[in-house]
């Protein structure tokens, strides 16, 4: 195992710590001799990326179908670059008819022991809901035991009537994953062009999605969407199929709810914000203060507010027991005018709609909010 030395971790900068990555490969019936020459060819390429260290391959001694690739980084910033690159995607395709299924797992190399030489990364741990730059943060449970994940992509422009209409029309998959995981709440919505999907799920949120992603009306839905698609995807390629969803991946950061459901009628809302280059995460913390100062009050119309942030794109999800037009500041996650004030340093505010007046706020409110295409709750939820 190769070894870093102290003197080459500079602890200022929260991505020096080397990145270990997992790919766990479920390797088609017969195809064992292509997948191994595969990586025969695939070896000395990856091992010519700038900032890779080291890869190993490895099967499992239980099921010999399953495959295991680790691979060390200098960094998460340069393997990040190489996967998301029109030059990683080429390479990997010989590994494209041989694999059934595959699972990338990232993570910071944070101690290292060998013999009695031991190496800490000099990297900071990380704060609840903090990220590195460039990696989403993994779906953890919230309080209730529930996942929150999301998934957003666009259509072509003049497609968006007929996506709607799509996704709004498909019977309900079964909810129920296995004896541990339930898919339990899927909402959609679309703001123009862009679609974000949020699904709340108890268990294993891979397993759930994959579950989902698997039943014929699904499989149905997304095929007939394939075409009106901005970026094209092939779903039926399980390489490519976790290119794409590690794309449209917008995490959970955020989640508040108050301690005791409400007796009236709740309705959920999102909105998405225009936020200025840069200041996504300021915003997402921004409005997890103001909610988590909400919904400790019970005068409050806020129920829970999920914020779902990856770089500048900033989703909050919402459910409130009356109209956001009846109360703007709270719809947005806003609790007073000082509030208001910092979130008009973050978003494109327009000079003529100023924040924090009246007209400002509902002006904001209306630019924020995306139309609601469908929310299916399980039965048992």
């Amino acid at each position: 195992m190769t070894l870093l030395s102290e003197s080459t971790i500079d602890s200022t900068d929260p991505r020096a710590a080397r990145l270990r990555v997992v790919l766990l490969c479920d390797v088609q019936d017969g195809a064992q001799d292509r997948f191994l020459a595969a990586y025969e060819q695939l070896r000395y390429q990856v091992s010519a990326v700038p900032g890779h260290i080291t890869d190993q391959l490895c099967q499992s001694i239980e099921d010999p179908a399953r495959w295991l690739i680790t691979s060390e980084w200098e960094s998460a910033a340069p393997f990040l670059s190489w996967v998301d690159s029109p030059e990683h995607r080429e390479m990997v395709k010989p590994l494209h008819g041989c694999v059934r299924d595959t699972r990338s797992l990232r993570f910071n190399v944070m101690r290292e022991t060998s013999g009695r030489l031991a190496v800490d990364s000099g990297h900071r741990p990380l704060a609840p809901g903090e990220t590195v730059a460039g990696v989403p943060l993994a779906p953890r449970p919230g309080p209730d035991g529930v996942i929150r994940h999301a998934l957003t992509f666009t259509v072509k422009p003049g497609s968006e009537q007929k996506v709607a209409g799509i996704l709004a029309g498909y019977r309900s998959p079964n909810a129920q994953v296995d004896a541990e995981t339930r898919l339990m709440r899927t909402t959609l919505f679309m703001d123009g062009n862009r679609v974000v999907r949020s699904v709340e799920v108890v268990g294993d949120l891979v397993a759930a999605l994959r579950h989902v992603a698997m039943q014929p009306e699904v499989r149905a839905v997304e095929e007939a969407i394939n075409p009106h698609l901005e970026v094209a995807r092939d779903l039926n390629d399980p390489l490519a199929a976790r290119d794409f969803f590690m794309k449209a991946a917008l995490p959970a950061v955020h989640h508040h709810a108050r301690s005791a459901e409400p007796t009236g009628a709740v309705a959920r809302f999102a909105f998405h914000y225009p936020v200025r280059t840069g200041c996504g995460a300021a915003v997402a913390e921004l409005l997890a203060r103001q909610d988590e100062q909400a919904v400790a009050d019970p005068a409050s119309p806020l129920v829970r507010a999920t914020v779902f942030q990856r770089e500048d794109r900033v989703v909050r999800l919402v459910d409130l027991t009356g109209s956001p037009q009846d109360d703007p500041q709270t719809a947005l996650g806003l609790a007073g005018p000082r509030a208001s004030a910092v979130l008009a340093k973050l978003v494109d505010v327009p000079a003529e709609h100023p924040l924090p007046s009246e007209d400002g706020m509902r002006h904001l409110l209306a630019a924020c909010a995306m139309t609601q295409i469908t929310d299916r709750v399980s039965p048992t939820a």
